[in-house]
């Protein structure tokens, strides 16, 4: 079927814009990253192999992020959650995959455990649970920590935009609220992790970690030497779509 947009309506009025291409098998659904969107190369190529596949993709943008209102500066973890639980409750039937991109994995946990008889499945790429904490505000030196406290933001510089990212103390005390990996991630489905040894932004070293607070015995952690955090050149896009492939094949 081709691929629709839909619009959902928040409680606070903004709108979460959707892409749906419905197919077979339990629903895939496509959690992005921090200031990405759903016209990505990842979420392009997998809505192409979902096209090829016959199976039914849902992907959308979080508020402040892609085709979706809202300012990003007003995000937050929580915020983005409720995003993805509205598009899981309203748009997605059935059991469903959830498939998640840097911070997208972190809201596939926090999905998993809101929707525990929902979420069968977990394929998680360059995985960044707890980013806020341990990746930025654990990374920043003092000055900068200062900065957000006492004026509210700190602009850092992105290696994707040419305009700085907004990290919020909204954003971290809020990730505070949110941290899924100081105990064990009680998971028992399949779970994949697809991870690039080149990566700067989330080293190899902290999904390995989240592997071990998962308590699933099914996880299957794959690293390739030359992936970045983006995991879009053609060979690790094609090993995305063969863990995908071999997650359908497990799932009934």
């Amino acid at each position: 079927m081709a691929n629709a947009v839909t619009y959902l309506k928040r409680s606070d009025g903004e709108t979460v814009t959707c892409r749906i291409r419905v197919g077979t098998g339990p629903c895939l659904l496509w959690l992005g990253g921090f200031r990405s969107d759903m016209e990505g190369t990842k979420a392009s190529y997998v809505d192409a192999w979902a096209k090829k596949n016959d199976r039914t993709f849902v992907r959308f943008d979080y508020f402040g992020h892609g085709q979706s209102s809202g300012k990003f500066e007003d995000g937050t973890i929580s915020r983005w959650r409720d995003d993805a639980l509205l598009v899981l409750d309203q748009l997605c039937t059935g059991e469903v995959i959830a498939l998640g991109s840097s911070m997208g994995a972190w809201i596939a946990l926090l999905l998993a455990k809101a929707r525990p008889e929902r979420i069968k499945a977990l394929t998680l790429i360059a995985p960044a649970p707890d980013f806020t904490e341990k990746l930025m505000w654990q990374g920043f030196d003092q000055d900068t920590r200062r900065l957000i406290v006492e004026r509210g933001v700190y602009y850092e510089p992105s290696d994707y935009s040419d305009e700085p990212t907004p990290i919020t103390r909204a954003l971290i005390e809020d990730g505070r609220q949110n941290l899924v990996m100081d105990t064990p991630i009680a998971f028992d489905g399949p779970v994949r992790i697809l991870q690039g040894a080149m990566d700067d932004s989330v080293p190899w070293s902290h999904a390995l970690d989240l592997m071990g607070c998962l308590q699933s015995e099914d996880i299957v952690f794959t690293l390739s030497k030359s992936g970045d955090h983006s995991l879009s050149k053609p060979d690790d896009l094609s090993r995305l779509t063969a863990i995908l492939d071999a997650i359908y094949k497990k799932l009934p």
